[in-house]
C-alpha cells in the first residue's frame, strides 16, 4: 500500500499540489475570517458580560449543526462551490475564538485593570496594552486549535463542489482507489501538523515576548555571551522561517483560491459522484480543450448528484454536467409519470423554457436502475425477480443513495408497482453500497446497469418483471447562455453523440473499479479508438 501511495503522489503530484493549494486557499480565508470575526465578538461578550452567556451558547449550538444539514441550508443561499465551503468552515471556527479570547481577558488579575485605570488609561489603551497582550497566550492557543480543525475539516468541501484535498479522498471512495484516499488523508494530516507547527512557534514567541524584563536580564546575564548570541540568532531565524513559510502558504492558497473561476475563456463543468462521470467528464475536458481555444474548470463528484448540480447549473456555478433522461423528467421537473424516449422533445422544451438549459448530445447508453441482493440472499430465499423480492423484503434491508427514498422512479414507485416495504433501509453514498452489501450491512442495494461491480460474482441482479424503470439515456445538460457564449461547444458535445454503448461505458467503469485505472487514461484510451484526439 505505501509502494502504491508513493507511486501515485508521484505520477499525480501536479494534481495533488493544485488540490493542496486550494485546500490551503479555503481554510486560510476560513481562518483569516473567523478569527477577525471570532475576537471582536469574544472583545464585545468580555466589555459586556451579560451579552457572555447568550452568545457562547448560540455559538456553542451552532457548533452542534452537522456539516451536512449545514451545507444544506447554505446552498440554496451562496450555490455550489468555495464560497459555500468558506461560509460553513468560518461558522465552525468561531467557537474556540471568540470562547478563547473571552476566556483570556475575563482571568486576567483585577488588580493590574485597576492599576492601569489608576494610572490613567484609557478604555483603547487598557484594551490594546494591557488586556490583549495578556490574554494572547490564550487566543493563540484558540487559533491554534481552530486552524487545525479547520484544515481537517476543509476535506469535506469537496461534498459541495468545493476543491481540496478532499477531492482525493472522495474520488478515492468512489473509484474503489484506496491508495488516492489515503494520499488525500496523509496530505491533509501533513498540512494540519505543520500549520500547527507554526502556530506553536508564535505562540511560544508570544509567551516569551510577555515574561518581565527583569526576568529576561537575568535570564540573559546567566548564560553565555557566545551561547546566548547564538541561540538568538537561532530564534530570529526560526521566527523568519516559520513567517516565510506561513506567508507562501497562504500566498499559494489564496492565489489558487482567487484563480479557481478562471475567466470569460472557461466552461464549468460539473460531475456526479460515479465512476463513470468521472470518465465522462475526464472526455469532455480532454476533448473541448484539444479541439477548442477554451479552457475547462471541471469539478468531479458533486455530492448529492442532481440534486446540487442542477441548482448550481440554474445558478450559473456550472455551465454542464452529464445527466439522464429519467432523472431529468422525474427528479428534475417533478413529473410522477413514468419517463421513456418519446417523452424526450417534451422536457427539452421544458428545460428550455422554465430553466433556461437544453440537452445536447446525447452519448448512446442507458444507465437504468436496477435492484441486487448478495448471492447468500437470493440462494437463501429463491430470488430472481422483483415480485419474488417483494414478498419477502420485510424482512431485509435495503441500501440506497439519499435521493432515491423521495423520487418517484425510485422507492415510492417500487412500492406502488411492487408493493415492496423493505424492514430498514439506509441512506449510504453511491460509491459505498457495494462494500456495504459484501459485508453484510445491508440485503439489497440500488445498482446501476452499466456499473463495473455489477458483473461480481458475489452479486445477483433481479429481472424487473413488470418493467417499472424508466428510461435513462445519458446526455448533457447545458446552459443556453454557455452556447451563446462559446457557440463552438455544441460541435464538440454532438462529436460523442451516439459513440457510448451500454457494453462500452460498463467496460470502462470496469477498468477503473476493479483494475486500478485512472478515469482520464480511461477516457483518453476511449476517444483514441474513437478516433476523436
Amino acid at each position: 500500500m505505501l509502494s502504491s501511495l508513493f507511486q501515485l503522489l508521484v505520477e499525480k503530484r501536479a494534481w495533488f499540489f493544485d488540490l493542496l493549494l486550494q485546500h490551503i486557499g479555503i481554510s486560510f480565508i476560513s481562518i483569516a475570517l473567523a478569527a477577525l470575526i471570532g475576537l471582536s465578538l469574544g472583545i464585545a461578550i468580555a466589555a459586556w458580560r451579560r451579552g457572555a452567556k447568550p452568545v457562547l451558547a448560540l455559538v456553542n449550538f451552532v457548533y452542534t449543526i452537522p456539516s451536512i444539514a449545514l451545507f444544506g441550508f447554505l446552498i440554496p443561499v451562496t450555490g455550489i462551490g468555495d464560497l459555500t465551503a468558506v461560509v460553513a468552515l468560518t461558522v465552525y471556527a468561531l467557537l474556540p475564538m471568540v470562547r478563547n479570547t473571552y476566556t483570556g481577558l475575563t482571568t486576567i488579575d483585577p488588580a493590574i485593570i485597576e492599576a492601569a485605570r489608576g494610572m490613567g488609561s484609557t478604555d483603547r489603551q487598557l484594551l490594546y496594552r494591557i488586556e490583549l497582550p495578556l490574554a494572547a497566550p490564550v487566543i493563540m492557543s484558540g487559533i491554534r486549535n481552530m486552524a487545525t480543525m479547520t484544515i481537517a475539516l476543509a476535506g469535506i468541501a469537496s461534498f459541495i463542489g468545493a476543491g481540496g484535498l478532499g477531492v482525493a479522498i472522495y474520488r478515492g471512495i468512489t473509484t474503489n482507489n484506496m491508495a488516492m484516499t489515503l494520499a488525500g488523508s496523509v496530505l491533509i494530516a501533513l498540512l494540519a501538523i505543520a500549520v500547527d507547527l507554526l502556530l506553536g512557534l508564535a505562540e511560544k514567541s508570544t509567551r516569551r515576548h510577555l515574561e518581565p524584563s527583569d526576568a529576561r536580564r537575568r535570564k540573559r546575564a546567566g548564560t553565555r555571551r557566545g551561547a546566548g548570541r547564538r541561540r538568538g540568532m537561532q530564534r530570529r531565524a526560526g521566527t523568519v522561517a516559520a513567517v516565510g513559510a506561513a506567508v507562501v502558504l497562504i500566498a499559494g492558497g489564496a492565489f489558487a483560491f482567487a484563480n479557481r473561476d478562471g475567466g470569460d475563456n472557461v466552461v464549468n463543468i460539473a460531475t456526479k459522484p460515479m465512476t463513470e462521470q468521472y470518465i465522462l467528464g475526464e472526455m469532455l475536458n480532454t476533448l473541448i480543450e484539444h479541439d477548442t481555444d477554451l479552457n475547462v474548470e471541471l469539478t468531479q463528484g458533486v455530492g448529492g448528484g442532481t440534486s446540487n448540480i442542477e441548482p448550481g447549473m440554474e445558478k450559473g456555478d456550472f455551465d454542464l454536467y452529464p445527466e439522464y433522461t429519467g432523472t431529468g423528467w422525474n427528479a428534475v421537473l417533478k413529473h410522477d409519470d413514468t419517463y421513456d424516449e418519446s417523452m424526450f422533445d417534451a422536457m427539452q422544451q421544458e428545460y428550455e423554457s422554465q430553466l433556461g438549459l437544453t440537452w445536447v448530445g446525447m452519448y448512446g447508453f442507458n444507465n437504468t436502475y436496477g435492484l441486487a441482493v448478495s448471492k447468500d440472499v437470493a440462494e437463501r430465499y429463491d430470488l430472481r425477480t422483483y415480485s419474488d423480492l417483494a414478498g419477502v423484503a420485510s424482512e431485509l434491508t435495503l441500501g440506497a443513495e439519499p435521493d432515491f427514498y423521495d423520487r418517484q422512479d425510485g422507492y415510492p414507485g417500487l412500492q406502488d408497482a411492487y408493493g415492496m416495504a423493505f424492514g430498514a433501509t439506509r441512506d449510504m453514498d453511491i460509491s459505498l453500497k457495494y462494500q456495504a452489501l459484501f459485508e453484510g450491512q445491508v440485503d439489497a442495494i440500488v445498482v446501476s446497469t452499466t456499473d463495473g461491480q455489477v458483473a461480481d460474482e458475489r452479486l445477483a441482479v433481479l429481472e424487473d418483471d413488470r418493467h417499472f424503470y424508466p428510461s435513462y439515456l445519458c446526455g448533457n445538460v447545458v446552459r443556453q447562455d454557455a452556447l451563446e457564449r462559446h457557440p463552438e461547444l455544441r460541435d464538440e458535445l454532438l462529436k460523442l453523440q451516439g459513440t457510448i454503448t451500454d457494453i462500452d461505458m460498463a467496460r470502462m467503469n470496469n477498468a477503473v473499479e476493479t483494475q486500478g485505472q485512472e478515469p482520464k487514461a480511461v477516457a483518453d484510451a476511449f476517444l483514441a479508438e474513437k478516433g476523436l484526439m
